[in-house]
């Protein structure tokens, strides 16, 4: 498995600290309720100072720990899984992508929380942060932070952003050819899951479907499937995303656009708060929007990281105590205003005092309320994999969007049907 030196040392690394915590004092073990998150590295420094509080606050009653994973999602994945398939895993809950919840929730690894939250908890959730975590008509995750793809346009190049793929093109072509950017478009364009969350995007905004699970139909070599694939295509091709776009991840792109090489980047809410450094040579010039699409739709993938409790542990209610104070409205307004991340509870997104000291948490809760999930299916890891693979060959000239998708298409059907997935 990738990263499996990195892996080893961090489960080792998380058997040594309940070691230690267990032999801190027996007494004192016995009054006091120790629960332990894993976290990816940018959550697990965020919330350093939301841990101490929740530690003072709760002192002689429950001790939380949040135990500091890998910094890329694939690898924190790797490790979690790599944690659960040894047993009991040595801590209470973790903080899952969006993505994660039907593999998981399928293999029998996590608590279901519907006992824990009420209908009125849900309803407190802006509509899009509602959705992801159910499966199987069970409650598994909460989130803690919303993430949409949004489109960051300059506004010093343009009075307003455009509205259709044709209209960016076009924006794009006019200002590269008054030198007044190098590039267009900048994008999430190499073979990794960004690629995935690009693609979905564009083949909503041009009216398919993925992965339709409720009827396992596919849509990848539909028109608009094939369309939104020729479309990422001819950005190369046209010039309007450079070829290098084929390696870029979120960080290259937020680079790009942040030295003001771009005109346009696909990106999450937290590149908000990047570009307003005074390291930003685009600093006060930049605004939001979702990607653009046919006339009348507008498209976001909707991201998110919740949090959920691990069959079997110790310290279930503890750790819904925990819970429920890292997504508390005071830590999600924490969590915003010095990390950048969107909050999810609708009362913090309507804030007026946080709309006139941030006002373009506005523009976050609009993308959120289109954002559309990846498919919510156990195989996903297996069907993205495929996805990005075939994607990869197309914008690098191996095949035709035509012929990719096919392939894509297929490879798909055939992960579904081995599953027993499809008749």
């Amino acid at each position: 498995m990738r990263h499996s030196h990195f892996i080893r040392r961090i489960i080792a690394t998380l058997f040594i600290v309940l070691i230690c915590s267990a032999g801190f004092g027996i007494a004192q073990a016995r009054s006091i309720e120790s629960v332990s998150f894993l976290m990816a590295a940018p959550f697990a420094d965020a919330t350093q100072d939301l841990v101490k509080q929740f530690n003072q606050e709760h002192r002689g009653n429950i001790s939380l720990q949040v135990v500091r994973g890998p910094l890329e999602t694939e690898a924190m994945s790797d490790l979690a899984i790599s944690s659960l398939l040894l047993g009991k895993a040595p801590f209470d809950g973790l903080l899952m992508d969006v993505t994660w919840l039907p593999k998981y929730a399928a293999a029998g690894w996590m608590q279901p929380l519907e006992d824990y939250f009420s209908e009125t908890d849900i309803a407190s959730l802006a509509i899009g942060a509602r959705e992801g975590n159910s499966y199987d008509g069970h409650l598994y995750r909460w989130p803690m932070n919303a993430d949409m793809g949004l489109l960051y346009y300059r506004t010093d190049l343009m009075e307003q952003p455009p509205e259709t793929p044709d209209q960016l093109v076009q924006v794009s072509q006019s200002l590269q050819k008054d030198k007044k950017v190098d590039w267009g478009y900048v994008w999430q364009g190499r073979q990794y899951e960004g690629l995935s969350c690009v693609y979905l995007e564009l083949i909503d905004g041009f009216g398919g479907d993925w992965l339709k699970t409720d009827s396992n139909q596919i849509g990848l070599n539909s028109k608009p499937g094939v369309e939104a694939a020729a479309w990422l295509q001819g950005l190369i091709d046209q010039g309007v995303s450079p070829r290098a776009v084929t390696n870029y991840g979120e960080a290259e792109a937020l680079q790009s656009f942040k030295v003001g090489d771009a005109a346009f980047m696909r990106n999450w809410p937290y590149a908000w708060a990047e570009l307003q450094k005074s390291d930003s040579a685009v600093k006060g010039n930049v605004g939001i929007t979702t990607m653009v699409a046919k006339p009348g739709h507008t498209t976001a993938t909707l991201g998110s990281w919740g949090l959920t409790v691990l069959k079997g542990s110790s310290h279930v209610d503890a750790s819904i105590e925990a819970i429920r104070f890292l997504t508390s409205e005071t830590a999600q307004k924490q969590l915003f205003l010095k990390y950048g991340y969107s909050p999810t509870q609708q009362r913090v997104i309507d804030d007026p005092q946080l709309l006139q000291d941030k006002p373009i948490l506005a523009e976050f809760g609009r993308a959120l309320k289109v954002a559309t999930p990846r498919p919510q299916t156990a195989l996903y890891a297996q069907i993205s994999d495929v996805l990005t693979r075939q994607l990869s060959s197309i914008l690098t000239g191996e095949r035709t969007p035509e012929n990719g998708m096919n392939v894509a298409a297929a490879n798909t059907n055939q992960i579904l049907m081995s599953a027993g997935e499809k008749p």
